[in-house]
C-alpha cells in the first residue's frame, strides 16, 4: 500500500496576497520603466529594443486557431485585444554607458542640434510661467562654436564604452490628448559593434521611428506600465483576506488576529489597510496580432482602412464608433495585443523587446485575424460603422433637422 501523500499547511490554505510585490505603495515615477534590456548579440544588425505607447482601450476580435492536436484546431475563437496607439518617436540623443565593479556608469551624452518644445516641456515643471526657457540653449551655443565637439563624444562612447542608449521621445501632439509635455526614455542599441551603434543611433538624430521599426506581428513582447490608482483600501479589498462572520463585533472586513502577544509588535508579512493600486509592473508574454499604420497620413488626408482584414472587407478604422470611451480616435500607428495591459486610458505605457527565446506554440503560432469589433464601447453596440447604420436606420428626423438648419445659414 502506497504511503500517505505528506502535504502542508502552506498548501492547503496559503497566505492571501503575494509578498513579493512589498512594499505596496505608490510608485514614484508614471512611466514604465525598463529595469533590464534584452541581452547583446554583436552578429546582428543594430536595432532598437524598445517603444513608448498610449493605452486606447479594449475591443475583441475573431480568429481561426492554427494549433494542429487541439480541440480547438481550426474553429473560430473569440478574443480580448487591446489597442496601444503608438505615434513615431523622436530620437534627440545618444547615451554611453561604461561597465565597472558597480554596473553601469554613464560617460557622456551628445544631443541633436534641434529639439523640440515638446520635448523641452519635460525640463520645466511650468512651461507656461517660465520666463527664460533657456534649456539647452548653452549647449546648442557651444556646439555651433565648436568648442564642444560632437564627433569627439561620438569617438569617445565608441572608444570606451559597452552600452550605447539612444533618448528618444513621444510626439502627444499627434495624439488626441491634452498633454503637452513628451514622455522621455532611453532605448538601447543591441547588435553591431560600439562603432556601429554609436553610427545607427546618430543617424537616427532627429528622424521619427516608427513602431514597425521595432516591433513585428506574432511577436511576444512584455509590456511595463503603472497600474490603475484606487486609493486607500481595506484589507478584503487590498488582500483579499477572507471576510470574518456575520455576527462579528465592531467589523468583519478585518485580519481576525494580527499576530501573538510576543514578539510584541506587527510583522511585515501581516495584511494592513493601505494603497492599493498605482504601482509599477511588468506583464511579459503579450502577442503583438497587429502592428498597423494610422488613418491620418503625412499630407494631412485620412483612410480609414486599418481595422480590415482579408474576410471582413468593410472599410472601417480601429477606432469603434463613438470613439474609445475616455480616450477618443485613434489616429497614428497602433498595436493590437491580446489581451488586457496594464494602466487606465491614456496611460503611457512602455514596451519592450522579450528577454527569452520564444518556444511554445503559442508564440509561434501565426495569427490570421478574420474579424475585428468596432461597434459602440458605450452601450451595447450594434453597428460596425456609421454608414451601417444610417443604411439599417434610414433617414432619421436627427439629420433632416441639421440639413435644414444648415440650409438656412
Amino acid at each position: 500500500r502506497a504511503p500517505p501523500a505528506m502535504s502542508h499547511r502552506k498548501f492547503e490554505r496559503p497566505r492571501h496576497g503575494s509578498l513579493g510585490f512589498c512594499p505596496r505603495k505608490r510608485c514614484a515615477h508614471h512611466k514604465g520603466k525598463v529595469r533590464s534590456f534584452p541581452r547583446d548579440d554583436p552578429k546582428k544588425p543594430c536595432h532598437l529594443t524598445a517603444f513608448m505607447g498610449y493605452k486606447a482601450g479594449m475591443t475583441h476580435i475573431v480568429r481561426d486557431v492554427d494549433k494542429p492536436g487541439s480541440k480547438q484546431h481550426k474553429k473560430e475563437s473569440v478574443e480580448a485585444v487591446t489597442i496601444i496607439e503608438t505615434p513615431p518617436m523622436v530620437v534627440v540623443g545618444i547615451v554611453g554607458y561604461v561597465r565597472t565593479p558597480r554596473g553601469l556608469r554613464s560617460l557622456t551624452t551628445v544631443w541633436a542640434k534641434h529639439l523640440s518644445d515638446e520635448f523641452k516641456r519635460r525640463y520645466y515643471k511650468n512651461w507656461y510661467k517660465s520666463k527664460s526657457r533657456k534649456a539647452f540653449t548653452k549647449y546648442t551655443k557651444e556646439e555651433s562654436e565648436k568648442k564642444k565637439d560632437v564627433d569627439k563624444e561620438c569617438d569617445r562612447i565608441a572608444k570606451y564604452c559597452e552600452v550605447v542608449r539612444v533618448v528618444a521621445h513621444t510626439q502627444l501632439s499627434k495624439t488626441g490628448l491634452s498633454q503637452k509635455k513628451a514622455h522621455v526614455m532611453e532605448i538601447q542599441v543591441n547588435g553591431g559593434s560600439a562603432k556601429d551603434k554609436v553610427e545607427f543611433g546618430k543617424n537616427l538624430f532627429e528622424k521619427e521611428v516608427p513602431v514597425k521599426s521595432i516591433f513585428a506581428e506574432n511577436e511576444m513582447i512584455d509590456v511595463m506600465g503603472v497600474t490603475k490608482g484606487h486609493g486607500y483600501k481595506g484589507v478584503t479589498s487590498r488582500w483579499h483576506v477572507t471576510k470574518l462572520p456575520r455576527k462579528t463585533h465592531r467589523g468583519l472586513r478585518k485580519v481576525g488576529c494580527i499576530g501573538s502577544w510576543h514578539p510584541a509588535r506587527v510583522g511585515w508579512s501581516v495584511p494592513r489597510a493601505g494603497q492599493k493600486g498605482y504601482f509599477h509592473r511588468t506583464e511579459v508574454n503579450k502577442k503583438v496580432y497587429r502592428i498597423a499604420d494610422g488613418c491620418k497620413k503625412g499630407d494631412g488626408s485620412f483612410e480609414h482602412k486599418n481595422a480590415t482584414t482579408e474576410f471582413d472587407l468593410t472599410e472601417k478604422s480601429i477606432t469603434p464608433m463613438g470613439g474609445f470611451p475616455h480616450y477618443g480616435t485613434v489616429l497614428q500607428d497602433f498595436l493590437m495585443i491580446k489581451g488586457c495591459c496594464v494602466g487606465t486610458k491614456k496611460r503611457v505605457v512602455t514596451l519592450r523587446k522579450t528577454l527569452l527565446a520564444q518556444t511554445s506554440r503559442t508564440a509561434l503560432e501565426e495569427i490570421k485575424l478574420k474579424f475585428i469589433d468596432t461597434s459602440s464601447k458605450f452601450g451595447h453596440g450594434r453597428f460596425q460603422t456609421a454608414d451601417e447604420k444610417s443604411k439599417f436606420m434610414g433617414v432619421m428626423k436627427k439629420s433632416i433637422t441639421q440639413a435644414a438648419a444648415a440650409g438656412a445659414k
